[in-house]
């Protein structure tokens, strides 16, 4: 006979024994009622940091943003003298060949933004944004409209002063990037694509960049290159606006994009903000910007270079020469070719910016101190700093990585050479000291490649390693070579040569078997 049980009494036992459990469970804390329920909702201790941050972000753009400009710099059309192919046009005929002259350009327009550092109206930004420009307006975000005068501007830089008349402007709060540490806040404010006053935020990705992409930004070989990296969306119209930290300063002009595209692909780059104040001080003090130089040619430290000068550690600058060869304040202090800066007042560099911007900070007829390695020896050196020409800048990079050497020749270091010749010579006005081994061929993945370049360079000494000795045949380099096994590193001296000019530099090779 099947046993039943009434479904009624059945439902309470379910029941009862469902609430049981859960009483159980509840004593050993295995079960708390209403997580499900909470589950991914933050507590109140979670949201407030969160709100705290937003109305910092919120703070610093209603402080910050008055003192930003949006700037419109207006080129007019410009024309030279029109030409036929036989040379100038019939007179009266002007008007009608101009409409084919591809000289002719109609009038342009470039915007960009900058910001007010002086309750009287000085204004920074980027040089790119206003340069050649023949009239220059300044827009507030209360749509007050200014003509503006260009006070001065460095391309070397990029850095551009700009004034406007009137008084009791806003302002912002100049800071200092060096406290600045990677992955803080930070936040960029401008105009990009036409879009007025927007404001971004990110983190600092990185500090002093300066590889050769970036050096290219700025014109000449003497320029200085040590940005501010930041994830923080910049594009076209961000430029010359202030790149501002979590406490409200402005720690860089926001001047550059890496992308592709030209539109912001996750990486923005800024001057830091006490290099362009130091820019900016002198343009207004002496009417142009007074350059300290040292009169040296130098290069970042490569493995090679550190091996060679015993270093343990791969930083530092390379001399590679002297500018000018005759009156290098540097050379006249006791500086050789082939030395390793690695300090200068006392604190270390790292890298070509970092030097840069140290003398940078001085003014010409300053002394600096400055700590060398000399192929294992450590030496020390007090330099008077001189004004560079208009044209110069405080220390050079003459890399040559942009050649595009060639060949197909074998040997430790790679590479076919041939005395120079008279011809050579001649052509470009080489003296005794510099008549060494033209480089003829490169071969490719050699130890020399991407190091030495066909047809432009002469090796002219042997650095390292040993007593530093002339080279004059190919008979003298390879007996330096025979001496060497492979892993070991050669320095040489080498003049570069070009229809420009001379450089000279420091070429450090690590030889193969």
């Amino acid at each position: 006979m099947a046993f039943s049980f009434p479904r009624a009494r059945f439902g309470a036992a379910v029941a009862g024994a469902f609430l049981g459990g859960l009483v159980v469970a509840s004593s050993f804390d295995l079960t708390r009622l209403g997580y499900a329920q909470n589950a991914g909702k933050p507590t109140s201790q979670e949201v407030k940091p969160l709100a705290d941050q937003s109305n910092a972000f919120v703070a610093i753009a209603e402080h910050v943003t008055p003192a930003v400009v949006s700037i419109e710099a207006t080129r007019e059309a410009r024309t030279g003298a029109p030409r036929t192919r036989g040379g100038r046009v019939p007179p009266g005929m002007e008007e009608f060949f101009q409409q084919f002259d591809p000289r002719r350009q109609g009038p342009s327009e470039a915007s960009g933004s900058g910001f007010i550092v002086t309750k009287d109206g000085f204004i920074l930004t980027n040089n790119h944004v206003v340069e050649d420009a023949d009239r220059v307006t300044v827009t507030l975000t209360d749509h007050r409209v200014f003509k503006a005068r260009v006070v001065g501007r460095d391309p070397t830089t990029d850095v551009a002063v700009l004034k406007i008349d009137g008084n009791n402007f806003p302002t912002v709060a100049i800071g200092d990037e060096n406290g600045a540490r990677i992955g803080e806040w930070v936040l960029a404010i401008g105009n990009p694509l036409g879009l007025d006053f927007t404001v971004t935020a990110g983190i600092i990705s990185a500090k002093g960049r300066g590889g050769r992409e970036l050096r290219n930004l700025l014109p000449g070989q003497y320029a200085i290159s040590d940005f501010i990296q930041t994830d923080a969306a910049i594009n076209p119209g961000n430029s010359g606006g202030p790149l501002v930290n979590i406490r409200g300063e402005v720690i860089g002009i926001n001047g550059a994009i890496a992308s592709p595209t030209g539109f912001y692909t996750g990486y923005g780059f800024a001057i830091p903000i006490t290099l362009a104040k130091s820019v900016m001080d002198d343009i207004v003090r002496f009417g142009k910007v007074r350059r300290p130089v040292l009169g040296i040619a130098i290069n970042d430290v490569s493995p090679e270079d550190a091996q060679a000068a015993g270093l343990k550690t791969i930083a530092g600058v390379l001399v590679g020469g002297f500018n000018p060869p005759d009156d290098s304040p540097a050379a006249k202090a006791g500086l050789e070719a082939g030395d390793i800066i690695v300090a200068v007042d006392g604190k270390p560099v790292d890298r070509v910016s970092t030097l840069q911007r140290v003398v940078r900070m001085h003014e010409p007829g300053e002394t600096v101190a400055l700590d060398v390695v000399r192929y294992g020896t450590r030496k020390s050196f007090k330099v008077k700093l001189t004004e560079a020409p208009a044209d110069e800048q405080v220390a050079s990079n003459d890399s040559l990585e942009d050649a595009s050497p060639a060949g197909m020749v074998t040997g430790k270091l790679g590479i076919a050479v041939e005395p120079v010749t008279p011809d050579f010579t001649r052509q470009f006005n080489l003296t005794a000291s510099e008549r060494g081994l033209r480089v003829k061929d490169v071969a490719h993945n050699s130890p020399a490649y991407g190091k030495l370049f066909e047809n432009s360079d002469v090796i002219t000494e042997i650095m390292y390693p040993g007593p530093r000795r002339p080279v004059r045949s190919a008979a003298d380099l390879q007996r330096a070579l025979d001496s060497l096994k492979a892993g070991d590193v050669i320095s040489l001296f080498v003049v570069t040569v070009s229809p420009q000019g001379q450089s000279t530099r420091i070429v450090s090779v690590r030889v193969g078997g």
